[in-house]
């Protein structure tokens, strides 16, 4: 098992340097001992995961949109699904948007930039696909302290203001909607705005208050 395991790490090592710190899942659940990871943490290419006995952790992948559900074994975390050891595994595809989960300050901005010149009457341009998330309760990774804004964009809807105090943050670095009561209106577009930064997005008409993977409801402001 060592050698398998010293293999597939090998190949992620020399591959490192291009992605060593770009996350490529988020723990969406842990059970029992699992040592060095904790619930919505993110975990990079080449992180090996020991579970001990009877214990368990959900990987939520943010590129493949693959939700794994790993009991026991050793994990090898891998950029679009784990190599498992010793362990079962789950595999289930969930609706999730990998430009909602991945977006970047720069396209945030062109993206709410071009949102607005196709909101204009005399703009002929196709309207562009906003990021989608799959649930009416985002979770946003913001910076505690600052003020997140939410504001509806293709109707009328009042507007969101949530100072972000550290005691409502969930691990330090989000906030959940679900977590408060709020949520937003299935296929409505809003505009996230935090600081300077200006993110637009849409909510999938068939998202429903029911709990949702959170990799796909993931909106990554910093």
């Amino acid at each position: 098992m060592r050698s398998l395991i010293g293999a597939a790490f090998g190949a992620f090592y020399l591959a490192a340097p291009a992605f060593a710190e770009t996350p490529a899942a988020i723990v969406e659940d842990v059970q029992g001992k699992v040592d060095g990871i904790a619930f919505m943490d993110y975990v990079a290419p080449g992180k090996i995961i020991k579970l001990g006995p009877k214990a368990s952790i959900t990987l939520s992948y943010l590129k493949s949109c693959l939700r794994e559900t790993i009991s026991e074994g050793v994990v090898l975390v891998g950029t679009e699904q784990s190599t498992v050891q010793l362990g079962q595994v789950q595999r289930e595809k969930v609706p999730c948007d990998t430009n909602a989960a991945r977006l970047s300050e720069r396209e945030a901005n062109q993206s709410a930039a071009t949102t607005f010149r196709t909101m204009r009457s005399d703009s002929k341009v196709a309207p562009t696909k906003l990021p989608t998330i799959y649930g009416v309760a985002p979770l946003v990774q913001a910076k505690s302290g600052s003020t997140l804004i939410i504001e509806r964009t293709d109707g009328k809807e009042p507007t969101i203001n949530i100072p972000l105090k550290s005691d409502i943050m969930v691990g330090g670095k989000f906030y959940d909607f679900a977590k408060v009561g709020k949520s937003l209106t299935p296929g409505g577009s809003y505009l996230a705005i935090l600081g300077a930064k200006r993110y637009a997005f849409q909510v999938d008409a068939s998202a429903t208050s029911s709990p949702t993977p959170i990799v796909g409801r993931l909106l990554r402001l910093e």
